[in-house]
């Protein structure tokens, strides 16, 4: 059995990301291809791509039979905010966080791809062989659980399925928006409490420190939760509210997110004290 050393929750939502772009490259249908083998990559190979180190690896592929990406965006792909989808489809944030998911794990990922061709990602991610290579972590203590009502805003389709699934495996209701103006219906729509949001900073349409602004006035005892892949200086720049104050960096880990949960719901200040103070 192949070893890497990688969060399998990242990794499946590394090909729900890239699986969603394949889906969207393929309007009246297609071929999509998800393949994995071994491969080592010799002196000849790490010369040709400098930054891959020879040895052995696990090969992960995911082709589809879509109308491929323009020559002059292949450079930028994996750069957030760049999205070759139309205005309104996309905020470009899939491709980056599979980046950074796949070099988190120590790997590399490479797009090949034409105009009429098709796209074809393949992710390399090193081998472990001996078990003395493979970090023994300390016994961690089980993900904290709870019972409230999670409002989840999440644009991009992979990350929404994935969170909404731990978050119910961990005994919240959740509720889903798909941007910010769908979360100002849902909450309207839903006559319960709402004790959590949990909100992309950068949304087509609407942000979501917009949409905490909005909610927040008509459910004042509602905590926020902000997630994004950006830094510090880049999530500052939308909207007023000090989003750093309750915030969790993509991409996480399932029990980063369970902890940040919780560790938000039992905060005895609001985001709006926060709000009026910055």
């Amino acid at each position: 059995m192949v070893k890497v050393k990688a969060d399998p929750a990242q990794i499946e939502q590394v090909v729900m990301n890239l699986a969603t772009n394949a889906r969207d490259a393929m309007p009246r249908g297609g071929k999509l291809t998800i393949e994995t083998s071994n491969v080592f990559l010799d002196q000849t190979y790490a010369q040709a791509h400098v930054i891959v180190p020879a040895g052995e690896y696990a090969l992960l592929v995911v082709s589809d039979s879509g109308g491929g990406i323009p020559a002059e965006h292949l450079n930028h792909i994996f750069e957030p905010f760049c999205t070759t989808k139309e205005a309104g489809k996309g905020t470009g944030l899939g491709l980056a966080t599979a980046y950074g998911i796949v070099k988190q794990s120590e790997g590399f990922i490479w797009v090949y791809s034409e105009p009429g061709h098709g796209t074809t990602f393949k992710i390399y991610l090193p081998r472990v062989h001996r078990a003395s290579e493979v970090e023994r972590p300390v016994p961690a203590k089980k993900s904290p659980h709870g019972h409230e009502t999670v409002l989840l805003v999440e644009d991009e389709a992979a990350v929404r399925a994935s969170t909404n699934e731990f978050l119910v495996r961990s005994g919240y209701t959740v509720v889903i928006a798909e941007n910010g103006e769908d979360a100002l219906r849902v909450s309207r729509d839903y006559s319960g409490p709402i004790h959590l949001m949990i909100t992309d900073v950068v949304m087509p349409k609407m942000s979501g420190p917009q949409v905490a602004t909005q909610l927040l006035a008509e459910r004042p005892d509602m905590k926020t939760l902000f997630v994004s892949g950006y830094a510090e200086n880049t999530i500052l720049q939308h909207g007023n509210i000090d989003v750093t104050a309750r915030f969790l960096s993509k991409p996480f880990s399932l029990s980063a997110l369970a902890n940040k949960v919780r560790e938000v719901l039992e905060a005895s200040e609001s985001l709006a004290c926060a709000a009026a103070s910055s």
